[in-house]
């Protein structure tokens, strides 16, 4: 298999979950746009996700990535283990599910295309156990140019 070129490339195969968003985001497109605009998303059309969806604001200069609109799924927030809306992602702690966020969202607003991580599960039994997840990042076009990200994520 050929390594990509572009970090956070988008796996042959997404996780069913991640397949859903990413298609609801390609049929939000307009015409021969890149990308869709962040007011055409409508959360409530993925009703069975929406625990695992979040939004967040990319600002231009500095750049810099901000949970958005107070949307931070129910099911996110129980595993970060604390309330995330409104927080930059800079100054949170980065742990699970997490890591990497900050460079898998500057990734997706360079290239301005979906991006994707996973992370494999650690540990063992228990408490100190993490459970492995995937997490799909997609830019929304807003204020000309990518101002919102769409994050969704799957649970291993």
């Amino acid at each position: 298999m050929k390594p990509s070129a572009r970090p956070f490339a988008l796996p042959g195969k997404p996780e069913r979950e991640l397949a859903l968003v990413l298609a609801y985001w390609e049929g939000l497109k307009r015409h021969e746009a890149q990308m869709p605009f962040w007011d055409d998303v409508k959360l409530s059309a993925l009703p069975a996700l929406s625990a695992k969806l979040m939004m967040i604001e990319a600002s231009a200069k500095p750049v810099r990535f901000r949970f958005g609109f107070g949307v931070v799924g129910a099911e996110i927030q129980a595993r970060y283990g604390g309330d995330l809306a409104g927080k930059f992602l800079d100054e949170i702690e980065i742990r699970q599910p997490l890591q990497f966020a900050i460079s898998q969202c500057s990734a997706a607003v360079e290239s301005a295309q979906p991006t994707y991580y996973r992370r494999a599960a650690a540990g063992g039994r228990g408490s100190s156990a993490q459970q492995g997840y995937s997490r799909l990042i997609l830019p929304l076009w807003g204020d000309g140019r990518v101002g919102m990200l769409l994050g969704a994520f799957a649970w291993a």
